[in-house]
C-alpha cells in the first residue's frame, strides 16, 4: 500500500472515532482535511481506501442511512462497522 494510502486510511479511522458509533462521513471531509487545496483530485483515491476497509471489514459504505457495496455510485457516507 501506497504511503499516501496508508495516510487516508489512517485518517478513515481516526475520523471515525472522534465521530463516534453510528455516525458518518462523507469521503470529502477526509480529502479536505488532508489535501484542502487539492482535494477534489483525491476523491477517486479516499473512495479506493474506503474500499479497502470495508473488504477488511473495519467499516460501511452507506447511502441514506443504509449499508452499500463499496463501490455504490452517487454520493457516500462512511461509518464504522457494527460487530
Amino acid at each position: 500500500m501506497k504511503a499516501q494510502n496508508k495516510i487516508m486510511e489512517s485518517t478513515i479511522m481516526e475520523m471515525l472515532l472522534e465521530r463516534g458509533a453510528s455516525k458518518s462521513i462523507c469521503p470529502s471531509e477526509v480529502v479536505r482535511r488532508l489535501y484542502p487545496e487539492n482535494w477534489r483530485e483525491k476523491m477517486d483515491e479516499v473512495r479506493s481506501v474506503a474500499k479497502e476497509l470495508v473488504e477488511k471489514k473495519l467499516i460501511e459504505v452507506t447511502q441514506k442511512g443504509k449499508a452499500v457495496q463499496a463501490d455504490a455510485r452517487g454520493p457516500i457516507r462512511l461509518r464504522l462497522r457494527e460487530f
